[in-house]
Parts: structure tokens; C-alpha cells; sequence
């Protein structure tokens, strides 16, 4: 995740907004996801809500995720999801879909093609 974002931000710098968003509310607060994300990189952005927000989110983008609806912190449960990153454009709108069959360097590639492709402002 780092690296593709260090290299779509050589290429168009401030153009990227990285943001993790959770399937493990019960787990992951404000301050957990920022203490793990810093681990990846300084520029993360980390976002969790409720159970049903983030249900509701993952409905909408169509990600699979097993978390217990009433799962309680500590490390007792694993959360099963699937693994991909999210290319939105600056409306909002869905771009593609980046998974492990990307390595950084052609995420990077794809992402900054789409960006210099987009008609508008990046």
C-alpha cells in the first residue's frame, strides 16, 4: 500500500487521498486505526463508524467481510474480508478496483494513467 502510493504521489503530488476504512468497528477506534496506519504510512487516512455504517459500506461496494455483529475488543475473533483498493475519482465515482494482482508499481501505473485520462481536476 505504501509503496504504491509513494509512487503515484512522485508522480502527482497531493493528487491521492489514501483511506482504510474498517470491517472491525468493535476493534478498531479512531486512535487504533491511527497507531496501526502509521505503521504503513503518515499520510493514511483511517475511518471506522458503526457496525451498520460499515456494513452498509461494504454492501455498497460490494466487499465481503465477516466481522460478529456483537464482537467484543480483545483478539479472540478473526475478521475475514476481501483485500482491494478503491480508485475513486474526485466526484466520487468509482474508478477500478486495484487487488493483489497489482504490484505497486502497476497499481501505481494504473492509478496515475486514470488520473491524467480524468476530463477535470484531479
Amino acid at each position: 500500500m505504501a509503496r504504491m502510493f509513494d509512487l503515484v504521489e512522485a508522480g502527482r503530488p497531493g493528487g491521492l487521498i489514501p483511506v482504510f476504512v474498517t470491517c472491525d468497528p468493535a476493534r478498531d477506534s479512531a486512535q487504533v486505526l491511527k497507531d496501526y496506519l502509521a505503521e504503513f504510512h503518515p499520510k493514511f487516512v483511517g475511518l471506522t463508524g458503526t457496525y451498520e455504517q460499515i456494513k452498509a459500506m461494504c454492501k455498497a461496494y460490494r466487499v465481503y467481510f465477516s466481522t460478529p455483529p456483537k464482537g467484543k475488543p480483545g483478539p479472540d475473533y478473526l475478521v475475514d474480508h476481501s483485500i482491494y483498493f478503491y480508485l475513486m475519482d474526485p466526484e466520487g465515482d468509482f474508478v477500478e478496483a486495484l487487488g493483489r494482482q497489482h504490484s505497486p508499481e502497476q497499481g501505481a501505473k494504473v492509478i496515475l494513467d486514470h488520473m491524467r485520462d480524468h476530463k477535470g481536476k484531479w
